[in-house]
């Protein structure tokens, strides 16, 4: 009992920011380590958000109390009617009050419906997307690239600068990605990179702002056709603890980061995302999010600004939503979704070896 007391305290200064920078850089590491510790101190986050929120409500209830009283006093309101005189006005106005109450239960239901989008919407403060935004276009890049750029056929539009960046991965071998929807909102055309620096252009067939998700479309003559994927999509999630690794393009080239599943929720129980224990940067928005099998079980999308090290993706069921809606607006598109890995059993190098080249930077002008 007293080692967790202790260990609450520890958390309660790391939180307050009152740890030496040696002490947080252990505790990170801690945090790292311990997936228990981790879940520990996001869970006291959101508690002690959520005190912070019962204390403004009660001093609301405390001024409106004041001003109540204060207004009875001098005489500009009065105390609520007697019960005989609520009975008489319930009686001649009932009627009246029952089609009120229909209006009441119909409004009611709407806002339930909406709730889950506005309170997204609402808790941006404290969530960070993950897409790159680009303040230079002028890319530096080393021999081998420079090598690589002028034997292909520009792709990017000229003299245009990039919104914005992330990741996206294929879900199709015939060249349907899905990416998150902030990466390519508002892009009057995309681009998509590989590994080894050759660019093909990109139709966006859908975006979803609700679960964050967007689908892609290479319409690219030099784009090969790909076989079978060598991961599936996997439309339950993983367990707390379990393995996870990622592959996304915070920088020029593909970057691996390996770390665990933290939450089966999201932000403030938001049940569309999952919590994973992984370092994430600008530019891994959109990128796959894999457990040891080589399964994918998420995107990601957003990280906590207020908390460090806490990471959100998107669940891969999203996807599989996402791609039912894009066939019954258009019968005429046929997306296969990959359902099996080929990746089970494999080493890590081995498994990003297979991985690596169905993973693109994804590119917004």
């Amino acid at each position: 009992m007293m080692e967790k007391i202790k260990l609450l305290e520890a958390v309660e200064r790391y939180l307050k920011d009152e740890m030496t920078p040696s002490e947080k850089e252990a505790f990170n590491q801690l945090r790292e380590s311990t997936p228990e510790i981790d879940q520990l101190v996001v869970e006291h986050t959101i508690f002690l958000h959520q005190m912070d929120e019962l204390g403004d409500h009660r001093n609301f209830r405390s001024n409106l109390n004041e001003v109540h009283a204060e207004l009875l006093q001098k005489g500009d309101i009065q105390e609520k009617p007697s019960g005989a005189v609520v009975l008489q006005l319930f009686k001649k106005h009932r009627r009246v009050m029952a089609v009120a109450a229909s209006i009441a239960g119909i409004t009611t239901l709407l806002i339930a419906g909406m709730a889950s989008y506005y309170s997204r919407r609402a808790n941006t403060a404290e969530l960070e997307q993950l897409s790159k935004k680009f303040e230079n276009t002028e890319k530096t890049v080393n021999a081998l690239k420079q090598q690589v750029e002028s034997d292909r056929i520009e792709k990017a539009p000229t003299n245009t600068p990039i919104k914005s960046g992330g990741t996206g991965f294929l879900i199709d071998g015939k060249g349907y990605l899905a990416t998150n929807a902030h990466v390519v909102q508002g892009a009057n055309s995309v681009v998509i990179q590989n590994n080894k620096g050759q660019e093909y252009r990109a139709q966006t067939i859908l975006i979803n702002e609700i679960n964050d998700i967007a689908i892609l479309k290479i319409e690219d003559a030099d784009f090969k056709t790909q076989g079978a994927l060598p991961y599936g999509l996997k439309k339950i999630g993983a367990e707390i603890g379990e393995t996870l690794f990622t592959l996304g393009f915070p920088r020029e080239e593909i970057v691996y980061n390996e770390g665990y599943m933290s939450a089966k929720t999201g932000f403030n129980g938001d049940t569309l995302t999952c919590q994973i224990g992984v370092q994430a940067n600008p530019g891994n928005s959109g990128g796959p999010v894999f457990n040891k099998s080589g399964e994918v079980i998420g995107i990601i999308n957003t990280r906590q600004s207020t908390a460090e090290g806490v990471v959100f993706a998107v669940t891969a069921k999203n996807i599989f939503s996402s791609v039912e809606q894009i066939i019954k607006e258009n019968k005429s598109i046929n997306i296969k979704l990959p359902l099996h890995s080929s990746l089970k059993g494999l080493d890590r190098v081995q498994q990003i070896k297979k991985i690596e080249d169905c993973v693109f930077m994804v590119k917004s002008y």
